[in-house]
């Protein structure tokens, strides 16, 4: 039975060898004959303007930027919401807070701390009461995905304004699932 089994397939596969392919190589050929190949042309290249570096007031283009730093005067008024001009800074106060990245989280109990990493790949671990930001941002909430600042924003007349910034998780959504 084995034998038998070996014989057909052997036929089998040696009906499907043969050195026929005319069929198959009029059907390239046809394709071939048949396709244009159509070359995109190259665009437009933008004329090149030279524009010189002077040294003067900018910044070197070869030395990483420094922190951002805000106008630490503050005119007080009658009747207004300002900053404590006698609060001692924290370190997150010299960054804009879109150069801020809310990493992660680490939970002790009850407390919360958000990681938040600065544009010098430095690592901070803050709560509430904390402050960062360029607007005196107070930390007034910490959840896992998220942060609430409660920034003073300064108006032009000497007064400062209250708003609530949100900081999210950097890559929450994809984090999630």
């Amino acid at each position: 039975m084995r034998a038998l089994l070996t014989a057909v397939t052997l036929s089998l596969l040696l009906t499907g060898c043969f050195d026929d392919v005319s069929d198959i190589q009029a059907h390239m050929d046809a394709v071939k004959n048949n396709a244009r190949p159509r070359v995109e042309p190259l665009p437009q290249a933008k004329e090149f303007t030279h524009i010189p570096y002077n040294v003067g007031n900018v910044r070197s283009p070869f030395t990483e930027p420094s922190p951002e730093a805000i106008q630490d005067r503050i005119a007080q008024q009658q009747d207004c919401i300002t900053p404590d001009p006698n609060r001692r800074k924290e370190p997150l106060e010299r960054f804009a807070l879109d150069n801020l990245r809310m990493r992660g989280t680490l939970g002790d109990g009850g407390q919360l701390w958000a990681l938040i990493e600065s544009t010098d790949k430095a690592l901070h671990r803050i709560t509430l009461n904390n402050y960062m930001g360029l607007f005196h941002g107070k930390v007034i909430r910490v959840e896992p995905t998220h942060m609430d600042l409660l920034e003073l924003i300064p108006d032009g007349s000497g007064c400062w304004v209250e708003r609530t910034t949100r900081v999210q998780m950097f890559d929450a959504a994809t984090a999630g699932n």
